[in-house]
């Protein structure tokens, strides 16, 4: 049964806000910072497998709104970036791409040791790594072809996106509760309480905003939209190939560095509750679309050996994340954020580290420098390390 464009963004509308009462009447929910489209979304998620399971009724949603969704939020995360913080930003991000492209290895090292502890085909370990895993179900579905027809694994598609599918739920649930450890046992807290990049601050939700500061900042995130696609058709032209969002996002910080400078009686938008309540709102529909949408009953069959694959890499993800990230990024509350974002890499996709970051900003205030690092390495650096990566792992086990 195909849910058509419309019903499906109303439905997405619908499982957010259960999401957010949730939240607001669980405080479990908050303590583990669980972003707020995730229950609600595995919740959908769940009752979609239930039906199939009894009825044989297969939904399936038209997600082509989701996408757009995906480029206002990081539009606005552009839009609260102001140089001076990327400068500062600039080797924490190198330290960090670094510490990830490490940990590619170790997730591919990991795979491969479970697929042979199974008996299968050590290529297979690869494919439930950095392929299925770092790489999401874009890489995944892209060198689906490569596995089949090379190294004969003839359900390498099923097998791909499987661990992407179960990735992405495990990467939803790990970032805020590595989060909520190291700000407890560490005592940490923010430099200085503002504005979240996402959202407001839990108590806080009732915010005065005006319909003059919706519309600007509206308007504003339009334009950084015009501009994205503009860099993204002028890079291609240079035969440079970047998502549309990493595209919006420079776009914003252009827009964002430019404007207030030689416009300065402009009413900027950046750090305000309007455009905070915007990015919230278009993050958290987008992850609630992306859950309620996923198929579990295309995953039965390979329930065994993608469980064993993903329960390692869990393990090593979280310990990862615990141990070295918080370590390498300074020990601070921004690292503690970034520990959340590294836990939605490590398994999921850039919109899910973001929503983790943003569960715990939420709680316990901004970090900004996060919110910029973060979709930087996983939505940029990470893709082009990831091709290379796999690549020298199937000419050496292949």
């Amino acid at each position: 049964m195909q849910i058509d464009l419309l019903t499906t963004f109303n439905l997405g509308i619908l499982v957010l806000y259960i999401g957010k009462l949730l939240t607001q009447k669980f405080s479990i929910l908050r303590q583990l910072n669980i972003p707020e489209p995730v229950s609600s979304g595995l919740l959908i998620c769940l009752f979609t497998f239930g039906l199939y399971l009894i009825t044989g009724i297969e939904l399936s949603f038209d997600l082509a709104a989701r996408d757009v969704l995906l480029v206002y939020f990081f539009a606005s995360i552009g839009l609260n970036s102001d140089i001076r913080s990327l400068i500062s930003g600039g080797l924490p991000l190198i330290i960090l791409l670094v510490a990830t492209i490490a940990y590619m290895f170790l997730q591919n090292i990991a795979g491969l040791s479970v697929a042979k502890a199974f008996g299968l085909d050590p290529v297979i370990g690869i494919l439930g790594g950095t392929t299925s895993l770092i790489g999401g179900h874009g890489t995944a579905i892209a060198w689906t072809p490569v596995y089949q027809q090379t190294y004969g694994i003839a359900n390498a598609g099923e097998i791909g996106i499987a661990c992407a599918t179960f990735g992405l739920v495990l990467a939803s649930l790990m970032g805020g509760p590595i989060a909520n450890i190291l700000i407890k046992r560490h005592k940490l807290e923010p430099t200085k309480i503002t504005q979240p990049d996402v959202g407001m601050i839990h108590g806080e939700e009732n915010t005065r905003i005006d319909m003059h500061t919706i519309l600007r900042s509206w308007f504003i995130l339009n334009v950084c939209l015009t501009l994205g696609k503009i860099i993204q058709e002028a890079l291609s032209s240079l035969r440079l190939d970047l998502p549309l969002f990493v595209c919006c996002l420079f776009g914003g910080i252009i827009i964002t560095n430019t404007i207030p400078r030689l416009f300065p009686r402009i009413k900027w938008v950046a750090e305000t509750p309007s455009l905070a309540l915007i990015s919230d709102v278009a993050l958290g529909m987008f992850l609630a679309m992306s859950l309620m949408s996923l198929q579990l009953w295309t995953l039965i069959d390979l329930a065994g050996p993608i469980l064993g694959i993903l329960t390692v890499q869990f393990v090593l993800a979280f310990c990862f994340a615990l141990f070295v990230i918080f370590r390498l990024m300074g020990r601070d509350y921004e690292a503690a954020v970034i520990c959340s974002g590294f836990g939605g890499i490590s398994l999921g996709s850039t919109p899910t580290a973001m929503a983790n970051m943003a569960a715990v900003s939420k709680r316990y205030g901004a970090a900004h420098k996060a919110f910029i690092i973060v979709p930087l390495v996983c939505g940029f650096f990470v893709d082009i390390a990831n091709a290379m990566i796999i690549q020298t792992f199937l000419r050496w086990f292949g």
